[in-house]
């Protein structure tokens, strides 16, 4: 599936309390990006985010952290996506994923959402699913009704460790995933022990 990224949303839930938590980990992509790539965060209220610019590979890629709480991450995508005129397709999503261990990360495009609540409130907003995601893993807690409280608390020291790794793999292939083929930069990165 080819197509042109033109939005990177992070999604996690804003205030110190949730800054270093699991959840987070999506806000954690996008700050990665826009420190390397010199932007500036700005409040948007009308977009309910923090908004930046970035440029890579001559192109500008808006970069969005929605401030709405994870669950409702969809209202701030959606205005901004309407406000601009981007597709669905041309919006990357990054989030954590329980279904994948700490130190794995994957590109997917469309599909469900997993249970990931800030995805089901994107599908939702969106009326498609077809948008593209980037996946980083924060494993499962084992089970199902330790998950609210899991993601909501900081990762362990060697988890920290491994995610860190596994958003430095996925840092360095976006320039390559948004200009180059998106099939190539996800069998590169699936390969390299994103798994």
């Amino acid at each position: 599936m080819e197509s042109t990224v033109r939005l990177i949303v992070g999604l996690g839930n804003p205030g110190k309390e949730y800054e270093a938590t699991r959840h987070n980990a999506g806000f954690w992509f996008v700050d990665r990006l826009n420190q390397e790539y010199q932007g500036t965060w700005s409040n948007e209220s009308r977009f309910q985010s923090q908004v930046s610019t970035v440029r890579i590979n001559q192109q500008d890629i808006w970069l969005l952290k929605p401030y709405t709480f994870m669950n409702a991450s969809g209202r701030a995508v959606s205005l901004f996506t309407q406000f601009y005129r981007i597709d669905p397709s041309d919006v990357l999503v990054v989030h954590d994923e329980l279904d994948l261990s700490a130190g794995e990360v994957k590109f997917k495009f469309g599909g469900g959402s997993a249970g990931h609540n800030g995805l089901k409130d994107i599908t939702r907003a969106l009326s498609k699913p077809e948008y593209w995601r980037l996946r980083v893993g924060i494993g499962h807690p084992g089970e199902r009704h330790k998950v609210a409280d899991y993601v909501l608390n900081r990762a362990t020291k060697i988890e920290s460790e491994q995610i860190d790794e596994a958003l430095n793999k996925a840092q360095q292939v976006i320039p390559e995933f948004l200009s180059g083929s998106k099939e190539q930069v996800m069998k590169l990165l699936h390969s390299k022990g994103g798994k």
